[in-house]
């Protein structure tokens, strides 16, 4: 006997802005690894972890004893940006373990709790530091919803909803944006040296290494390369937003790594706390760090549980390379069964990088299709592209191999059903 899902309270107060709970109208009670369980007992596993916010899954263990035992002793919850032990284990962890061994030099600055709040530091930043009000930003970009995140994303409907011009950026084509059939950067390099092009020398350029929510558009190495060099011979910040894509989405921590070039500023957040807490940092070189006292602050920046997991996350997998050679091995999987299901249906096709995996139909009603079907089934994937017309996956790095092929059998099933 089915019994009855009570959505009222939802339906009848909670504004109309909410999205996620319409596909999966599911009362969600209880979570644990790559599983959530509703209020009837009915399991789901989850290839969404929280659109990357639970790269460790939900409720990893090792984490929640650090924060449980943290909260037993009275550890410090709010402490603006003040001096706190949980914050100094973190930016010792975060140095031996993040930056050392990758031979990075940055200032860490905690803007705020939420992705958004890093970028908008990383805007504010570099236009204080260079004295130039343009940022470029790519086509299919999504960098946050407050005002200057929104500036520099590309999706029409969100930045539509900001009801003022959004101004002060200039959109390029992100890689293969024309398909191979326009070299990479003779355009931009063409209006930045022309003294007649109407384009002023920009503070910045923002980047998503792949983009998430604009449908899985992976960036090429040498294409990243070939932008860090731009950036650095034309005096120009480059800002790598890897928000979703770091801490090991892609399969090194940060996502830029494989193309190997260094960053001006990065932004982080997501994953960066480990248990799916609030938590955003703004990392950049020690000569941009410009700021006086308090011109860029936020009440809840200070995060200390926060703090608490996102060090025993560090801790526990990035003090080897056994999580990144594990994320890759099952990217690959991924891939492989992707590719499977793009030969065997037309309008089918792949992409994405590590853990991050896009299946990308001509007809965009087919991935809703897909999605849905898939949730019927006990799977939650979501949609993205401009269309909704990508399938991604975004699965907790910590996915046993069995739960990896118990949702992608999920996935190929609906998508036999829906391409037949």
């Amino acid at each position: 006997m089915t019994t009855a899902v009570d959505t009222t309270v939802f339906t009848d107060l909670e504004s109309e802005v909410r999205s996620y709970s319409r596909s999966w109208p599911a009362v969600f009670a209880s979570a644990s690894g790559s599983w959530l369980r509703d209020e009837s007992g009915r399991d789901y596993l989850d290839f969404f972890a929280g659109a990357g916010a639970l790269n460790y899954g939900h409720n990893n263990p090792v984490l929640k004893r650090a924060l449980i035992d943290y909260l037993a002793m009275d550890g410090i919850t709010h402490g603006l940006d003040m001096h706190t032990v949980a914050k100094r284990r973190f930016l010792e962890t975060f140095r031996q373990l993040v930056l050392a061994p990758r031979g990075l030099d940055y200032k860490v600055q905690f803007p705020g709790p939420t992705g958004t709040n890093a970028v908008e530091a990383a805007l504010k930043l570099a236009r204080k530091v260079t004295g130039r009000e343009s940022i470029v930003n790519f086509t299919g970009a999504f960098h946050g919803m407050t005002l200057g995140s929104l500036s520099v994303s590309g999706n029409a409907t969100k930045r539509a909803g900001a009801g003022v011009p959004l101004v002060h950026t200039t959109p390029m084509p992100f890689d293969n944006y024309f398909d191979g059939e326009t070299p990479d950067f003779h355009w931009f390099e063409r209006v930045l040296d022309d003294a007649g092009s109407g384009l002023n020398r920009p503070a910045g350029v923002i980047v998503e290494t792949v983009q998430g929510e604009g449908g899985v558009n992976v960036a090429r190495a040498e294409w990243l390369r070939g932008l860090a060099d731009l950036c650095a011979s034309r005096d120009i910040l480059l800002i790598v937003d890897d928000v979703q894509m770091g801490c090991g989405r892609t399969g090194p921590f940060f996502s830029f790594e494989v193309a190997g070039i260094t960053p001006d500023i990065v932004t982080l957040s997501k994953s960066i706390g480990g248990y799916g807490m609030p938590m955003a940092v703004t990392l950049f070189k020690p000569e941009l760090d410009v700021w006086s006292p308090g011109e860029h602050n936020g009440t809840f920046r200070g995060n200390n549980p926060a703090f608490v997991t996102a060090t025993a996350a560090l801790e526990h997998y990035w003090s080897d390379d056994a999580l990144q050679r594990s994320t890759l091995r099952k990217g690959r999987r991924i891939e492989e069964i992707f590719a499977n299901l793009s030969d065997s249906f037309d309008g089918v096709g792949c992409r994405g990088r590590g853990m991050v995996q896009g299946l990308v139909f001509d007809d965009p009603g087919k991935a809703v299709k897909v999605c849905g079907l898939a949730y019927d089934d006990g799977l939650l994937a979501e949609t993205s592209g401009p269309s909704d017309e990508v399938v991604k996956l975004l699965p907790p790095l910590t996915v046993t191999d069995a739960e990896l092929d118990h949702g992608l059998s999920i996935l190929a099933e609906a998508t036999a059903k829906v391409c037949a």
